[in-house]
């Protein structure tokens, strides 16, 4: 081996997961006879465990799916809509919206994962939220990732009397986190029982929904009832763009996601694979092509189907391979929004024997979101109306009962109208940016999913400014920064350039193969 991670492959099934129990939590339900709806949905209650400060049920995400029973790719869209009673107009910053109750967004994760599993599962939620339970119910040991976001929370939340006490009362002793400290979460084991024995609606209408929303409001958030009932999960088309004879398939708008596949349609008109793989040639057209297609994404936020049809369309893409060519330096944002605040994200991906594929990206918005958990329930809510925009007159202003545009990008590739891989990662405005280079490594440099995964990544930020894994080599980064990039090296591996996890699958032998991201606490476990 050369320090890297072994490639972990399967004929039955296997989860590609930010957590081990939550990897291990998904294959078991693959173990036990279900297939990958049922198992995302195990997993991602799982994460909502092992990751408190990643995602949960308070939640949104999405998900892109390979269905084998009807030879297609569908998307889940469970974003769920602005509150019906947000003060628009109230705010002068978006900082305002940072923390606290003000900050959450209606919760739908828990709507997106009954729904994949009432959808296409085949397991009851008592068995799919099981390992969650267990796992809440008699603790996990911390690793490494758990302790540094635990204890950088401490340190922030302390002093938030409206509601640090309820965040530690669940999370922490009073003592802080510790390398292999056992952390239980009784509270939230009850509440994944309740919601096993009735069903979403226990949320969405029921008991916990209305104690959430009067907690919620006791402390000056804006949550209703209504809101909670208005909760419903999106399957739709998938927009898709073709590379290198492969068709690509993510979310359509709302959803941020069109910048990878612009990126992808872009670098479709290079030949990058006779390039040295990480040279200064592939390296400086990747980049272009990145900051190119963040900069149309951020012109054009939100388009209308035919908008984007334009935006992908032939005339378009050539008009950016000539700018990629001209050599002449690139100035343009990525960024919708500059923050010190990143966003938290965690995604996954799960495929079965039978053919189905599930990928999903899920997050509370910033770490541990809004902050507020609710008492007696170990529910953690997120502060998605952050990425939203208090200046009413901006494309995603943050309108009553309005849309949120978000840049997650859940993918799966297929070939001859067969899944070939799965691939997915968190990272806010960067998540657009960092999948096309581990893309790249897997389709056009060889590299198997778990060494492209591994391979060396780079950030893009506003302006000229690029942040590279120093990995790279110092000759290789100064002759980007010749070629007008602003390039710096940062650690050799870093969270922020994504914790990706994907699944590469040969349709010919049906093995499938997963790959983690060793920037997270990444894990595959197979069936």
């Amino acid at each position: 081996m050369d320090g890297g991670r072994p490639s972990v492959s399967s004929l039955r099934g296997i989860v590609a997961a930010a957590h081990p129990q939550a990897a291990q939590a998904g294959a078991a339900l693959l173990r036990a006879g279900g297939n990958a709806f049922d198992a995302a949905a195990a997993t991602a209650a799982a994460l909502n465990v092992t990751e408190p400060y990643m995602s949960g049920l308070a939640g949104m995400g999405m998900a892109t799916c390979y269905i084998a029973a009807e030879r297609r790719v569908r998307t889940l869209d469970f974003i769920s809509r602005v509150p019906s009673q947000f003060p628009a107009g109230r705010f002068s910053s978006r900082e305002e919206l940072a923390r606290g109750p003000i900050a959450s967004g209606t919760p739908s994760n828990l709507a997106g994962w009954c729904e994949l599993v009432r959808a296409h599962g085949r397991k009851s939620l008592s068995e799919v939220f099981a390992p969650a339970i267990a796992l809440a119910r008699d603790g996990f040991p911390l690793v490494e990732y758990n302790v540094s976001a635990i204890n950088d929370t401490i340190a922030e939340f302390r002093g938030r009397h409206g509601f640090y006490a309820d965040w530690a009362r669940n999370y922490t002793d009073g003592s802080g986190a510790t390398l292999g400290k056992v952390l239980r979460q009784p509270d939230l084991a009850r509440t994944y029982e309740a919601i096993a024995a009735d069903g979403p609606r226990y949320l969405y209408g029921g008991a916990l929904g209305t104690a959430l929303v009067a907690h919620v409001r006791s402390l000056g958030g804006c949550l209703t009832l209504a809101d909670l009932e208005s909760v419903v999960p999106a399957w739709l088309d998938p927009v898709t763009a073709t590379y290198r004879g492969l068709d690509v398939h993510t979310l359509p708008p709302p959803c941020e996601g069109f910048q990878y596949l612009l990126t992808l349609r872009i670098l479709d008109d290079f030949d990058l694979a006779s390039m040295q793989r990480d040279g200064v040639e592939h390296l400086d057209t990747m980049y272009r092509a990145i900051r190119l297609a963040a900069a149309t994404r951020i012109a054009c936020n939100n388009p209308s189907e035919e908008r984007l049809t334009a935006l992908l369309a032939r005339d378009a893409v050539r008009a950016h391979g000539k700018r990629v060519r001209d050599g002449r330096p690139i100035e343009a944002p990525t960024e919708q929004f500059v923050s010190e605040m990143q966003q938290h994200t965690t995604s996954f991906s799960v495929a079965d024997g039978e053919g189905n594929v599930v990928c999903i990206t899920q997050s509370l918005g910033a770490k541990f979101g809004c902050g507020v958990v609710l008492p007696g329930h170990g529910v953690c809510l997120n502060n998605f109306l952050y990425w939203g925009e208090v200046d009413l007159r901006g494309p995603n202003a943050l309108r009553p009962g309005g849309p949120l545009a978000l840049p997650m990008a859940p993918s799966i590739v297929t070939r001859n109208g067969r899944p070939v891989l799965a691939l997915g990662t968190p990272g806010s405005y960067g998540i657009c940016q960092t999948q096309p280079q581990a893309l790249v490594q897997h389709v056009d440099f060889g590299l198997g999913i778990q060494q492209a995964i591994e391979a060396p990544r780079a950030r893009l930020w506003d302006g000229r400014r690029i942040q590279i894994e120093s990995r790279i080599s110092p000759d290789t980064i100064e002759a980007l920064c010749k070629r007008g990039h602003a390039a710096e090296a940062t650690a050799a591996w870093t969270p922020g350039v994504g914790g990706m996890h994907g699944i590469a699958i040969d349709p010919a032998t049906g093995v499938m193969t997963g790959g983690c991201d060793p920037r997270r606490d990444g894990f595959v476990a197979s069936a």
